[in-house]
């Protein structure tokens, strides 16, 4: 039997407005990654956890950034970015890549080792994983542009290392 009865749900009258959504989702665990571009645009990065694989065949991500973003405006028109996965070791870059510390926008990829593969989207070296794209598709929703990007090469890690991920507002591993 389905109950709706407020004793059930006592905050469902309170509605889905955007401080209620963002404490719901931040009980949601997310990969933290730092999304990577170069090309005629010019080099950007930038911290995301909204990533997720859409399918194998051929291999394809879809990724969400802020379209008022710089990196983001980048991203699309250089039409290659590379999904950077963070471990543990690399906590300081996603603060580096979210704009939490004193580095410029520039300055970003003087932290960390950083090297390429097939797109010349920049591959951080200690990533656990580095999914190296081409901007196949892009769409608006709200306020984000949805990226999918087909996979044309990949790095992994050792599988034992541990990942950085984001769970109630703050940097955890696992």
């Amino acid at each position: 039997m389905i109950h709706n009865e407020p004793a059930l749900f006592p905050d469902q009258s309170m509605g889905a407005s955007p401080q209620r959504f963002r404490d719901a989702m931040c009980r949601v665990a997310s990969a933290v990654h730092v999304l990577t571009s170069d090309g005629p645009a010019g080099r950007c990065g930038m911290t995301a956890t909204a990533v997720l694989s859409v399918s194998d065949a051929p291999p394809t991500v879809l990724v969400s950034v802020n379209r008022g973003s710089v990196s983001a405006q980048r991203l699309i028109a250089n039409e290659v970015f590379c999904v950077n996965t963070l471990g543990a070791a690399d906590r300081f870059l996603a603060d580096v890549f979210a704009g939490r510390t004193a580095h410029a926008r520039d300055a970003r990829f003087t932290v960390g080792e950083w090297g390429e593969l097939a797109t010349r989207a920049p591959v951080l070296a200690s990533a656990r994983i580095a999914l190296d794209c081409r901007l196949v598709a892009s769409m608006s929703a709200a306020t984000h542009e949805l990226l999918v990007g087909e996979v044309v090469a990949l790095h992994c890690a050792a599988p034992d290392d541990d990942t950085l991920v984001y769970l109630q507002r703050e940097f955890r591993v696992v």
